[in-house]
């Protein structure tokens, strides 16, 4: 040592990188093929490869360490509401892009499409969360889109491009495109039906000498939006009302960036948002002072319209949550194989033992969960939705957006506590994953919106509550402890979903009653019992660690993560 060392660094974990995040994970690995994706292992096997690279994983670090930066004009004075992001930022995009993540399932539908998109989300999501944000809506944005078809035609192959193309240019002159969303206002906040802003119909023949014969049918749009996700998009959907007075109610609105004649949008970013986490992604509040934009979808229905984007963005909530959830673990778990305590390493000590078997479980639960939604969405083997699949996502999608999201905050919270301060430090990536989680409980509808969700559709007819009983009956006979959980809560199914005051413990039970049927049919013995010893013979409650007596956490955590 040198003069100014005073002591030799040791008992360090080294940092977590160049790991297959795909082989390391049998819960990932299993749920895919049995989901119906197992057509798409080699290409996830790929991916898993890349995005486990320590370089690859530290793009999240730098990403976030340099967040992106608004010029409203430019040097000449120019109005031209850029935003500037880091070179980290667009290496993320590209993969995610050229991945796929925003149009696997569209460009050709299939049995397992969605899946395989899934699995690849979870991966991602345990590299960076920012840059999954617009590409989620411009996932989402695809059977909107739909309901309009010249836009459809002129806009769909540069939306579902797997090139990433982040220029600043009308979309004609673009090899790639992103779609983002707007529908919150100040003083309605979830409230939408209260928005101000308000479209109004242009005359064709003025809007047919400006653009052409095939946006004639364009709008005016003057108003604001208090959240404005991704302002660098080339298109977004907007909420508007229509009529004078709003007596149509909200129309949905497709707002681009570059008009058809190459001009700019009149829509102007006032600031970028200073969040809590997501620091890399751009969230901004905007102005449109005469904007123009094409109705999407019939006058009057804009909420049914989007809400048809929002199913797909509350997946990815899911799915994003889990993701960050599983980043989580593997770090926590790579820390308390390597770190030593009290003359023993802190993966093998009893009591971090159970914090770690019970993180662990949940992890897995979460994975099961969200493959198994994403399978929801998925066409037949004919083409056509399967109308029971079809109503168990309407029931699934809001709960689990609800639970899994809500269990986020306390499970990084925890994975942070297994490292001690250097997880409370910025230095790695903990605090980072920590700030991560609220955003998938608050955007696309909080916990209560969620939670008011999941009652409406059960009030919609016995065919849901037949779609959950169906699900939790595959699973029927292998522990009394579930089976007993299930008559419960199908027997008093309808006096909760007449409950509002209640309807937080419904959303809860279903996904808990889901996953365990889950782990019960297709996990290890170990998992699925520690499961329902820990989740349907108790409350879930309290604070992580609690697994009972007799669950064998060594084989839970062999299976964790797989080094």
């Amino acid at each position: 040592m040198n003069r100014f060392d005073t002591h030799e660094v040791f008992n360090q974990a080294p940092p977590f990188g160049d790991v297959d995040l795909f082989a390391c994970d049998p819960a990932l690995r299993e749920g895919l093929v049995r989901e119906g994706a197992g057509w798409a292992e080699g290409e996830l096997g790929r991916l898993g490869q890349e995005l486990g690279a320590a370089a690859v994983l530290d793009l999240g670090r730098l990403a976030n360490d340099n967040p992106p930066r608004l010029v409203n004009v430019d040097r000449g004075g120019h109005r031209v509401d850029e935003v500037e992001f880091h070179p980290a930022w667009h290496e993320l995009m590209r993969l995610l892009i050229e991945n796929g993540a925003h149009s696997l399932p569209w460009e050709a539908p299939r049995p397992g499409a969605q899946v395989a998109r899934a699995a690849a989300y979870l991966l991602f999501g345990q590299v960076e969360n920012g840059s999954q944000c617009p590409v989620t809506m411009t996932y989402a944005s695809v059977p909107a889109l739909h309901q309009h078809p010249g836009i459809a035609a002129h806009w769909l192959p540069k939306i579902l491009s797997r090139t990433y193309d982040p220029r600043s240019l009308p979309i004609e002159q673009k090899r790639g495109a992103l779609i983002g969303m707007g529908m919150t206002e100040k003083q309605g906040g979830t409230d939408v039906r209260a928005n101000t802003t308000r479209a109004t119909r242009m005359n064709p023949a003025v809007a047919e000498t400006r653009f052409g014969a095939d946006w004639r049918d364009a709008w005016s749009l003057v108003g604001h939006k208090w959240f404005f996700s991704a302002p660098q998009s080339d298109a977004h959907l907007v909420l508007a009302q229509t009529d004078e007075g709003g007596s149509a109610g909200l129309s949905c609105f497709f707002v681009p960036r570059f008009l058809p004649d190459g001009t700019r949008n009149a829509i102007r970013v006032q600031r970028l948002k200073n969040k809590v986490g997501n620091k890399s992604n751009a969230s901004s509040e905007v102005e449109f002072c005469d904007a123009v934009g094409w109705l999407i979808g019939k006058e009057g229905r804009g909420i049914p319209t989007i809400l048809e984007m929002g199913s797909h963005t509350r997946l990815d909530c899911v799915l994003g949550s889990a993701g960050i959830m599983r980043a989580a673990l593997c770090h926590a778990l790579h820390h308390a194989r390597a770190r030593s305590a009290f003359g023993r390493k802190l993966a093998d000590q009893p009591l971090m033992q159970n914090v770690l078997a019970d993180l662990a479980l949940e992890s897995e639960a979460a994975t099961a969960f969200a493959l198994r939604l994403a399978r929801c969405f998925d066409p037949g083997p004919h083409g056509a939705a399967d109308p029971r699949e079809a109503l168990l996502g309407r029931i699934l999608t809001p709960a689990g957006k609800y639970w899994l999201c809500k269990r986020g905050p306390a499970f990084g919270a925890e994975a942070m506590e297994v490292m001690g301060g250097n997880g409370y430090v910025e230095d790695g990536p903990l605090a980072r994953l920590y700030r991560e989680f609220p955003v998938n409980s608050i955007w696309e509808g909080s916990g209560n919106v969620m939670c008011l969700d999941v009652l409406r559709a059960f009030s919609r007819g016995p065919e849901t509550r037949d779609a959950l009983a169906a699900e939790l009956a595959l699973a029927s006979g292998r522990d009394s402890r579930f089976d007993a959980y299930c008559a419960r809560l199908l027997d008093g199914l309808a006096t909760l979903a007449a409950d509002e005051f209640g309807a937080r413990r419904l959303a809860e039970r279903l996904v808990v009653a889901v996953q365990a049927g889950l782990l019960l049919r297709h996990a290890p013995a170990c998992v699925a019992a520690a499961f329902v010893a820990s989740r349907i013979a108790v409350d879930v409650g309290g604070a992580f660690g609690r697994l009972p007596d007799g669950v064998d956490c060594d084989a839970i955590l062999a299976r964790a993560l797989v080094e």
